[in-house]
């Protein structure tokens, strides 16, 4: 009888502990504003993807309401010091457009040539957390194998970094890979 107890213990421990490891299904906001959500946005840290690789500071992200979904230009400098950008399309996904509201905060985005758009190659885009007034952004997917931190100006306050960690931990996010990422005094100017 104790050799049972004990088997049922280890059972009831490990059942517990694997069902702990499983963080809940990621869910995007409920709703996104559109329109206060278009304009520049600065990358301040992320999970580094292999996508991105070549972007060793001032990275940003300019969206911009068109007809077929919104324009995205993402801009970033490279190891010898030039400036990227590469313009996609984000459209909703598995979320409808009511008004000037997304419902839920799902995206997908290409960066294919337009002529490509039609092959499946579309990356999962949610917006996860947003500030009351707007001024951060952070957006992953289902898999939680990628994520931006975004913000309205090139630096991040100290406590509002400290909030999205908090919530990302919530969210299940493994912060071992966070980075943050680099901006010059030269990335604020006008473009």
């Amino acid at each position: 009888m104790k050799n049972f107890r004990t088997i049922l213990c280890s059972v009831l421990v490990t059942l517990a502990a694997s069902a702990h490891a499983q963080p809940a299904p990621l869910a995007a906001l409920p709703t996104l504003d559109i329109p206060s959500y278009m304009g520049t946005w600065y990358q301040v840290a992320w999970f580094p993807n292999r996508f991105q690789k070549q972007c060793v500071a001032d990275t940003s992200a300019t969206y911009r309401r068109i007809p077929d979904g919104v324009e995205v230009t993402n801009r970033c400098r490279n190891a010898e010091g030039k400036i990227e950008d590469i313009v996609g399309l984000a459209r909703p996904a598995g979320s409808e457009i009511r008004g000037n509201a997304l419902q839920p905060a799902q995206l997908e985005v290409s960066f294919l040539p337009s002529w490509l758009r039609w092959l499946p190659i579309w990356g999962s885009y949610w917006v996860i957390q947003l500030a009351d007034d707007g001024r951060y952004a952070v957006v992953g997917e289902p898999t939680r194998e990628y994520l931006w931190v975004l913000s309205r100006t090139p630096k991040l306050a100290p406590a509002d970094e400290s909030a999205i960690r908090s919530r990302l931990t919530q969210q299940g996010f493994d912060l071992a890979r966070w980075q943050t990422h680099p901006h010059s005094p030269a990335a604020e100017a006008p473009r």
